[in-house]
C-alpha cells in the first residue's frame, strides 16, 4: 500500500461520516449503525497498514484536512444522537427501578 491508497481510505471514511451525519439528521438509526460498521472496517484497514507508510508533506496535509472534517462530522453526529441516548438510558433505568420495586414488595408476577 502506498500514500495515495492511504489517503483514499481516509477519503472513504470521510464520505461514510457524511452519510452517517445525514442518517443521524434523518433519525435513521439502522442506517447509521450500518455505516458505522463500514467505517470501523476502514479504520481497521488503516491501523494494519498506515504505520509502514511514509506520506509526503502534501499527502500529510491532505490527511490532516480529512481528519479535521471527520472529527467535525463525528461531533455533529454525537450532538444529534446523545439526547436520544440519554432518554433511552433514563427509560431503561426507570424500568429497572420499577422492576426492582415490584420484586422487592412482592407485586411482581
Amino acid at each position: 500500500m502506498n500514500g495515495d491508497e492511504v489517503i483514499a481510505i481516509y477519503e472513504s471514511i470521510s464520505r461514510l461520516t457524511d452519510e452517517m451525519l445525514a442518517a443521524a439528521r434523518a433519525a435513521d438509526w439502522e442506517l447509521l449503525a450500518t455505516l458505522e460498521t463500514q467505517c470501523g472496517k476502514h479504520i481497521s484497514n488503516l491501523r494494519n497498514c498506515e504505520e509502514s507508510i511514509s506520506l509526503s508533506d502534501e499527502l500529510r496535509t491532505r490527511k490532516v484536512d480529512i481528519i479535521k472534517k471527520i472529527l467535525e462530522d463525528d461531533r455533529d453526529i454525537r450532538n444529534l444522537t446523545e439526547p436520544g441516548l440519554r432518554k433511552l438510558s433514563a427509560l431503561i433505568q426507570s424500568n429497572q427501578t420499577e422492576q426492582k420495586l415490584l420484586n422487592t414488595y412482592g407485586m411482581g408476577s
